[in-house]
């Protein structure tokens, strides 16, 4: 499963027009929903979740490395 950050909203847009953010999965196949503009949760079809490999659950993880890698300030407490 491919996870696009092009495809990220905020908590509170996510909150006011959550049917938005389900057509964008559906077109898109997941959406990022950023909370104090760190990337917080992705939601994506529950028919892909059964399909969730070893090497999906390998991307993902790799992802989140390089989101914290990009993002290294913004995870970081004041």
């Amino acid at each position: 499963m491919k996870i696009d950050m092009k495809y990220s909203v905020s908590l509170t847009e996510a909150n006011k027009n959550f049917s938005r953010i389900a057509k964008m999965v559906d077109e898109k196949g997941s959406a990022v929903i950023l909370k104090n503009s760190k990337p917080k949760y992705v939601i994506f079809p529950y028919d892909q979740l059964s399909s969730l490999g070893k090497s999906d659950k390998e991307e993902m993880n790799d992802l989140a490395k390089l989101l914290l890698t990009e993002h290294k300030k913004a995870f970081q407490e004041d």
